[in-house]
């Protein structure tokens, strides 16, 4: 008994993730064999393991520990993001509910996979080899592939769905391919012993650079940066707005920490090679995005191409290649998951009966209708745009910061220009909100809605206040998976 319960705390490490396969089986089971349980009653339970998980990384400490032979590794970088990430899950379960509900979407299914989803998040967070990257790379797509179709009777999320799978499927092969070509040239798939194998072999070699590139692709498409983004626009516009809310925040922030911890723990040594890929990679995406997204009409699209574009602003601080760089992805990337998940909030209130709206002009005249909603859109506008004081100026700040300190100074100006233009299509919002005509008012926000809204409005609010806990916690994250 002594030995079994030895055993078992030697698993302490993936404790959180046992609880989410776990907890995801039986409700799958509780699905199909307990069909009485109401649907939204799937979804708290599914809030509540999610919940459980989060205090277990919240008692884990702040110990790097390896297991199975240095594949998944537990670290602070990684339980910060896994925090992030079910943060992300959390919120949007929660604010689903009531607009899936009416719908008829809400099944029990949406929970499970949900669950599936961030289980393949935090895989691929604490992924410390190829193979184990992979599998939760893929874990998390097919759930996403899913639940983007999840609308089976409309030809649009049909179609994104598709659009999604068969892009998604493309990235995976790409991602595959450099992982083979990594592997033949270092002999190993664990990332330390990629490291090591660079650090000892300093000359180029052209093979494995080829491979850098492969792998690099396969997860730009993942955090839809330019020019692997085409599928975003159509998958928010398609997908229903919950979906599209968890699309924009958790997914995009376990992709990002995956970049993270490939480029540092395994290319770190190569950095002068991939720091190019990523310079012109984020170039592309806060210019893509800033100019794309001028003359949409549909609020989901232009949500998308923000999007786009704010992952050409994370990836300037990653392209600095140093620890401070790295803090300040990590600072970016959780102000962004709040922003988004405030925006979405507003966008999934856009309704009138049973009619959902999705065009920028029918928030006309809002703040004569709804002036606390529209105070709160403005203000998550204004910081998605960066103006100062909100959270979102300092979290270009930082990875502006970084990139100066090493030397890239043409990304940095280039970065500014793009966040100038990419302003007005902010900007154009909130004119329409306080100065068009007033047009017939949304539907009365539901309380979860509010409270999301509220909280998330002010956090960027009150950031500049206390800015301390979260800069402190990005920065033991960084130090961890960046030593010195």
């Amino acid at each position: 008994m002594d030995a079994l319960i030895a055993t078992f705390a030697g698993y302490a490490p993936i404790y959180p993730e046992l609880l989410l396969a776990f907890g995801a089986s039986e409700l799958l089971l509780l699905g199909v064999f307990a069909s009485r349980i109401k649907s939204e009653t799937m979804v708290w339970i599914a809030i509540a393991i999610m919940g459980a998980a989060a205090l277990l990384i919240f008692n884990q400490g702040l110990a790097v520990e390896q297991m199975f032979n240095g594949s998944f590794v537990v670290d602070p970088f990684a339980r910060f993001l896994k925090l992030l990430v079910l943060l992300g899950s959390i919120v949007t379960l929660f604010m689903s509910r009531t607009t899936l509900k009416r719908h008829g979407l809400l099944t029990y299914e949406f929970a499970v996979l949900v669950l599936y989803a961030t289980l393949g998040m935090m895989m691929m967070i604490s992924a410390g080899d190829l193979i184990s990257m992979y599998l939760g790379l893929e874990m998390q797509s097919l759930a996403l592939y899913v639940i983007a179709a999840l609308r089976r009777d409309s030809l649009r999320s049909s179609e994104a769905g598709l659009k999604y799978f068969v892009l998604g499927a493309l990235s995976s092969g790409m991602l595959l391919y450099g992982s083979s070509l990594v592997y033949g040239y270092t002999g190993s798939t664990i990332f330390a012993d990629i490291a090591t194998y660079l650090q000892a072999n300093p000359g180029q070699n052209i093979g494995l650079i080829f491979g850098l590139v492969f792998v690099l692709a396969g997860l730009a498409f993942k955090i839809s940066a330019v020019p692997f983004h085409m599928w975003t626009p159509d998958v928010y516009e398609g997908a229903p707005t919950p979906i599209t809310a968890f699309f924009a925040a958790a997914p995009k922030v376990a992709a990002m920490a995956l970049l993270i911890r490939v480029t540092i723990d395994a290319f770190l040594p190569v950095v002068a090679q991939w720091q190019q890929i990523l310079v012109f990679i984020s170039i592309a995406s806060m210019m893509w995005g800033a100019f794309a997204a001028l003359g949409q009409t549909n609020i989901k699209r232009l949500m998308a191409y923000s999007s786009i574009g704010h992952m050409g602003f994370a990836l300037v601080g990653l392209a600095a290649g140093s620890a401070e760089g790295t803090k300040s992805v990590l600072i970016y990337m959780a102000i962004y998951l709040v922003m988004t998940l405030g925006a979405f909030a507003c966008i999934m209130t856009m309704r009138r009966g049973e009619v959902a709206v999705e065009e920028i002009d029918e928030l006309s005249g809002l703040a004569n209708t709804n002036l606390p909603m529209a105070f709160f859109l403005a203000m998550l506008l204004f910081s998605l745009a960066g103006i100062p004081p909100l959270a979102g100026f300092f979290a270009k700040f930082y990875v502006f910061r970084a990139a100066v300190e090493s030397g890239l100074w043409p990304l940095v100006i280039l970065g500014v220009i793009a966040s100038v233009i990419g302003a007005v299509y902010y900007l154009r919002i909130i004119k329409v909100m306080f100065f068009d005509d007033a047009k017939e008012s949304f539907d009365i926000m539901p309380a979860d809605m509010k409270l999301v809204l509220g909280a998330s409005g002010v956090f960027i609010l009150l950031y500049v206040v206390y800015p301390s806990p979260l800069v402190s916690a990005a920065e033991a994250a960084a130090k961890s998976i960046f030593p010195g």
